[in-house]
């Protein structure tokens, strides 16, 4: 596993996705209900792997400890951020941290989510990558 050195990967969190508290999203105490937020991680991890590694079929392997620091209601407005920690041989490693922008508060941190990209047979597929890359990056001038 490769560990970025490079300054750019300092604070680099990037908050893309928001959310908005809806009654279906829920649990009896009337707070967010921890199983729907982890699917929303999930789901923003998977979107940001796949990009990042040019590899739709690329999935959920490890996501380490979790932990609930905030919760948030009804009205409340959330926001997923999530930062490249390490790139592997066919993984990419990630943390995240949910903000509530309401309360200003950390929902939760999640310190490793492990995403790999797969061939077609479902094996672990090595995407020599190195560093973050920008879609923006990757388009071709067809002036040019």
């Amino acid at each position: 596993m490769r560990f970025p050195t490079s300054r750019k990967y300092k604070n680099s969190m990037n908050f893309h996705t928001r959310k908005w508290i809806k009654p279906e999203d829920l649990n009896p105490n009337g707070t967010l209900f921890g199983g729907r937020l982890l699917e929303w991680i999930d789901e923003e991890a998977a979107l940001y792997a796949i990009i990042q590694l040019e590899n739709p079929r690329t999935v959920t392997k490890y996501m380490s400890e979790i932990d609930f620091r905030a919760s948030a209601k009804k009205g409340d407005i959330i926001e997923i951020g999530i930062e490249i920690v390490a790139f592997g041989s066919a993984s990419l490693t990630l943390q995240c941290e949910v903000r509530n922008k309401m309360t200003r508060e950390v929902i939760i941190t999640i310190e490793r989510i492990v995403m790999v990209g797969l061939d077609e047979e479902g094996k672990a597929k090595p995407h020599g990558k190195t560093e973050v890359e920008y879609v923006k990056d990757r388009i071709v001038d067809s002036k040019k």
